[in-house]
C-alpha cells in the first residue's frame, strides 16, 4: 500500500493544461467535443422545477432551514424503502450540499492529525483530498483491472486495517465504471466489523448501472448500519447537479458527530431546494429509465464506435463515464490526451488525475448525444492516433 499525508502531494495541473489547450483550440475555430467533465445535459422533470419555483416565490422560504423538513425526511425514508428495501429512521438521514461537500467534510467527524483513512487508487479526487483536510494520513488501496477494478481485501494488511479509522468505497465506480455485487458488500461489512473501521460508501451512481441490473445500497446488507454510512445523490439520478442535493445515511452515531461538525459551517439546505428534492423523490420515477437508456445509447455509440476503428474500449458497466486503456504506442496518458485534443478536438481526462494506478488510462464523460459521440469516433479514426500513424 501507498501512504500519503496532507501537504505531501501537489495538486495536478492537468485540468488547467487541458482547459488552456481547449481555449486555444476554440479560439482557432476548432469544434471541440468536451468529454472531460461529468455534467449531465439531460433536463430535470418539469414537476421538480415547478416545485422549486413555487417555493422560491414564498418569502418565508428564505430563512435558515437549519435542518431537514418533515416532508424531506419522509420522502427520503420512502425512497430508500421503495428503491433499496432499507428502513431508515430520522436520525439516520442527513442532507448535505452534494456528495462532494459531504465527503470533503465527513472526515472531521471521524479522524484527525495522525489518524489513517483508507481510499482507492485510482479514485475520485475528493476521496483523498477530503480526509487530508483533517490532517489524517491516507492509505491508498489498489484497484486493478485484473480484479475487475474491485477492492481485494487481501491487499490491505491486517495491521494497517486495525489502525485505520475509516475506509472510503464507491461502486458503481468513478472513474473505472466497475460494479460491486452483494457478496462484495457482505465481505466489506465483515471486514469493517473485524477491524473496527467505519465504512464511507459513495453511492452516487446506483441508478446508472448499465448492465441491466438494479444497483445496490451498501445499507441493504445486514449489519451495514452498525459499521458505516452511505452518500446518495439526486444529481445524476434526477439531473439536478446544480441543486447540490445529497444525503448521508446510516449509522446514527457517525451522523450525530457529522451533524454537530456541519452545524458550525452550514445553516441547512435552502427550503426551495428541499421542495424540489421532495418532488423528485415522490413524483414519477420514469426519468430514471430515460436517463439510463440515454447513457447506454451514448456508451454504445462511443465504445462500440471506438472498437470498430481498432481501439479496444470495453463498454462502461455503470456511471456516466467510460474508462479506456490508451493505445499501446503511447506511454503517457497525459501526452495521449493532449495529442488527441490537438488532432481531433475531443477532450478526455488522463487517468493519472485519479491516482498513480490510473496511469495508462483515460476517462470519457457521456455528456453529448450519440450523434456527437459518432462524430468524435469519426475524428479519432481519421486522425490515425489509435493506429500510431504520424500526423502530417
Amino acid at each position: 500500500m501507498q501512504f500519503i499525508k496532507a501537504g505531501e502531494t501537489a495538486e495536478s495541473n492537468i485540468f488547467n493544461r487541458l482547459d488552456e489547450k481547449k481555449r486555444q483550440l476554440m479560439q482557432s475555430g476548432m469544434d471541440v467535443i468536451n468529454l472531460s467533465i461529468g455534467t449531465p445535459d439531460f433536463q430535470p422533470d418539469r414537476h421538480v422545477m415547478e416545485a422549486v419555483s413555487r417555493a422560491a416565490l414564498d418569502p418565508r422560504q428564505y430563512r435558515y432551514s437549519l435542518t431537514e423538513t418533515r416532508a424531506l425526511l419522509d420522502a427520503v425514508r420512502h425512497w430508500y424503502e421503495r428503491r433499496y428495501n432499507v428502513t431508515l429512521e430520522d436520525e439516520e438521514i442527513m442532507a448535505v450540499s452534494g456528495s462532494q461537500e459531504g465527503i470533503a467534510h465527513v472526515g472531521f467527524a471521524l479522524a484527525g492529525a495522525g489518524d489513517l483513512i483508507l481510499a482507492p487508487d485510482p479514485g475520485y479526487p475528493i476521496f483523498t483530498f477530503g480526509p487530508m483536510l483533517t490532517g489524517a494520513s491516507i492509505g491508498l488501496y489498489p484497484l486493478r483491472e485484473r480484479n475487475g477494478w474491485q477492492l481485494d481485501f487481501a491487499d490491505i494488511p491486517s495491521d494497517v486495517a486495525d489502525r485505520a479509522k475509516a475506509i472510503i468505497v464507491s461502486y458503481p465506480n468513478n472513474p473505472t465504471t466497475a460494479l460491486a455485487d452483494r457478496a462484495f458488500y457482505e465481505e466489506l461489512v465483515a471486514f469493517a466489523k473485524r477491524h473496527d473501521i467505519v465504512v464511507i460508501h459513495d453511492n452516487a451512481y446506483s441508478d446508472l448501472q448499465l448492465n441491466g441490473e438494479q444497483g445496490l445500497s451498501f445499507l441493504s446488507i445486514p449489519g451495514a448500519k452498525e459499521v458505516g454510512i452511505e452518500f446518495n445523490s439526486l444529481s445524476k439520478t434526477y439531473n439536478l447537479t446544480g441543486m447540490r442535493v445529497s444525503f448521508a445515511l446510516g449509522n446514527k452515531d457517525v451522523l450525530a458527530r457529522f451533524r454537530a461538525f456541519r452545524s458550525q459551517i452550514d445553516y441547512g439546505m435552502f427550503y426551495p431546494i428541499q421542495a424540489g428534492a421532495v418532488a423528485a423523490l415522490n413524483g414519477s420515477q420514469d426519468i430514471i429509465c430515460r436517463n439510463r437508456a440515454g447513457y447506454m445509447a451514448r456508451r454504445d455509440a462511443l465504445c462500440g464506435g471506438l472498437r470498430r476503428i481498432g481501439w479496444d474500449v470495453p463498454d462502461s458497466q455503470g456511471t456516466m463515464f467510460v474508462w479506456a486503456k490508451i493505445p499501446a504506442h503511447f506511454d503517457s496518458a497525459v501526452l495521449f490526451a493532449v495529442e488527441l485534443m490537438e488532432r481531433t478536438g475531443v477532450i478526455c481526462v488522463p487517468g493519472d488525475s485519479f491516482g498513480t494506478l490510473g496511469q495508462g488510462y483515460v476517462r470519457f464523460a457521456l455528456v453529448v448525444p450519440p450523434e456527437r459521440m459518432e462524430e468524435a469516433v469519426r475524428r479519432i479514426g481519421q486522425s490515425g492516433i489509435v493506429k500510431g500513424e504520424v500526423r502530417r
